[in-house]
């Protein structure tokens, strides 16, 4: 089983859009609402310095946001790193 982490606020278009395409993958994932400025700020630190949301990580690695795991899907290097 794999360890996914979304960080994301409320009302986050992309942030809908990476959470639709990980339930159609059938994985499970935690989410942590970064509306809090706290939680923002380590989100930005383990990002690499990206503020923007979602910000994605799969067992640790960081994949980026919305575009990039769609982009990973793409390309057919989805599924192998959820497997």
């Amino acid at each position: 089983m794999h360890t996914i982490e979304i960080y994301t606020t409320p009302y986050c278009p992309y942030c809908v859009r990476a959470k639709a395409l990980l339930e159609k993958k059938g994985v499970d994932y935690t989410e942590t609402d970064v509306s809090d400025g706290d939680l923002r700020a380590a989100m930005t630190k383990r990002a690499g310095g990206s503020r923007t949301v979602p910000q994605i990580f799969i067992d640790g690695r960081h994949i980026g946001g919305c575009d990039d795991l769609h982009d990973l899907d793409r390309n057919g290097e989805l599924d192998p790193l959820l497997a």
